[in-house]
Order: C-alpha cells, then structure tokens, then sequence
C-alpha cells in the first residue's frame, strides 16, 4: 500500500497537513475526485485556495492527472505510484453512469492517433460509460 509521506517524499515535497490529508483521500476513494469534493470533505481544516494550491503543486509534480469526464468540473486522479514517474497518463477512463463515480483503467492504453500535417497532440483523453462493478 502506498503511503502519502512517501509519495511526498520521492517528489521532494514539503510534508504538509494538506497535502497529507489530499493524498489519503485520493488514497481512500480511488477515484477521481473534483476540487469540491475535497473541500467538502477537508473545509473544517483547509480553505478551498490551500486545496486549489495543493492541486496544482500536485499537477505540476505528477502526482496527480486530470480526467475527462462529462460533468463539465474538472476532476483529478492520483497518478500510479508502484513504479515511480514511471506512469502513463493516456489511459481510458470510466464513468459509472449509477454512483457517477470515475476511475482510471490504467491497463488499457490509449490508441494511437495520427495526426494531420500543422496538428501537434498535447494530450489526448478515452471516456467510457457504464455501470462499475459496485453497481452492476
């Protein structure tokens, strides 16, 4: 099981109550999860910009990834930390059409795109919809 110090630790991260408390509830839900609800969950000990912070340091430090997903607010989902920096954020994400929950589905890789001439990929994102094994 990962641990939130170590995840810190090997990105050379300052050990914070914030960054402590984001990294276990990403650890808890595993899922993707919005900056709404963490602040839902962590608004008795942060404010909603130390979470926004958090995030972003966590963005630029690839600890976290953004996820498509079709509710129009932007979620994030703890990147896979078995094999440091050694992850792909191009993976299919999925969608639970009853608990509305997201998670990654880091085994299946994204296709191969080939672009037309002058078109340069930033990056490229695959949202499935279903039912997740908790639902079925």
């Amino acid at each position: 099981m990962v641990n939130p110090h170590t995840i810190l630790k090997s990105h050379k991260l300052r050990i914070t109550d914030c960054r402590l408390d984001i990294i276990q509830e990403f650890l808890d839900r595993q899922v993707a999860l919005a900056h709404s609800d963490l602040e839902e969950k962590l608004k008795s000990n942060f404010d909603r910009v130390t979470i926004y912070r958090t995030l972003n340091t966590f963005l630029e430090q690839d600890i976290i990834h953004k996820v498509l997903d079709d509710s129009g607010a932007t979620k994030y989902a703890l990147c896979s930390h078995e094999d440091e920096h050694d992850h792909d954020h191009e993976h299919v994400h999925f969608k639970c059409e009853v608990c509305g929950d997201t998670s990654c589905l880091e085994d299946i890789s994204l296709p191969g795109v080939k672009l037309p001439k002058g078109y340069k990929k930033r990056e490229m994102s695959l949202l499935v919809t279903g039912i997740c094994p908790k639902c079925s």
